[in-house]
């Protein structure tokens, strides 16, 4: 029987999602917690992968087990119980047999987060940049990233990727009204290449900074050259918010 999982956490402890040789992970620390209380070797398989200090607001994952879980409730709380408090599992729900949490995912969301003034309950949480921005030009320049499709520009070298083809579909920057020094940049697309969001975001914010105009921004993605784009946003303000699946994934046999 195959389940969803669905969980958040803060990524400040770990080496990111991915089980790695003797390194802190999200997936080693549920695969624990699962393993303990349904009594036989759990593997999770992720919606995606999340770098070192990145954090997740809804994360979805996928495990199968031999016998039919008979309260998702009562894991639920469980998991919560012996897992580490950086990590929250909101639900678990049965799904299709074939159900795959990364594959059949149609569309994903990311935030950022930049305080723009010294904030010490975000510091682990959001970018902490005090510079000016013009977030009106940094809004203009995100919006030329829905009329491309080759995201070369912010692929990170060496990642194996089959291609740098991404569809976005939303990427905009707001002020939190809870917090006007707070600005929130949410970008949604089918896909992200490894590093991708971060490298839009530095970029973004030299556009703001007024290092680059928005034309010469759209030139640097034009370009298809790492080299071009900006350093790397701070990962501790970036979260995957939002993962979308299609109803039917949902569609349990009887």
């Amino acid at each position: 029987m195959r389940y969803f999982i669905k969980l958040s956490y803060d990524g400040a402890a770990y080496c990111g999602w991915q089980r790695q040789p003797d390194m802190p992970t999200v997936q080693e620390s549920l695969e624990k917690a699962l393993s303990t209380f349904l009594r036989e070797k759990i593997e999770v398989v992720g919606a995606g992968r999340t770098d070192t200090g990145v954090n997740a607001s809804f994360y979805v994952a996928h495990f199968d087990v031999e016998e039919t879980v008979k309260d998702c409730k009562q894991l639920t709380y469980k998991l919560n119980m012996i897992l580490p408090p950086d990590i929250s599992v909101f639900s678990v729900e049965a799904v299709r047999s074939d159900a795959h949490a990364r594959f059949d995912a149609v569309e994903r969301q990311y935030t950022y987060y930049i305080s723009q003034r010294k904030n010490p309950f975000r510091r682990y949480s959001a970018w902490q940049c005090y510079v000016p921005l013009d977030v009106e030009k940094m809004n203009q320049a995100a919006q030329t990233l829905l009329n491309y499709e080759d995201f070369t520009t912010f692929a990170k070298l060496n990642s194996n990727n089959k291609t740098n083809i991404c569809h976005v579909s939303c990427a905009e920057w707001r002020r939190s009204e809870e917090d006007c020094d707070m600005l929130i940049f949410t970008i949604r697309s089918d896909r992200f290449l490894r590093n991708m969001i971060r490298a839009i975001v530095g970029t973004l914010v030299d556009v703001g900074r007024g290092r680059y105009t928005v034309e010469e921004f759209e030139q640097i993605l034009h370009s298809r050259d790492l080299s071009k784009s900006s350093a790397g946003a701070p990962a501790q303000g970036l979260f995957l918010s939002d993962v979308v699946y299609r109803e039917d994934v949902y569609c349990v046999e009887e």
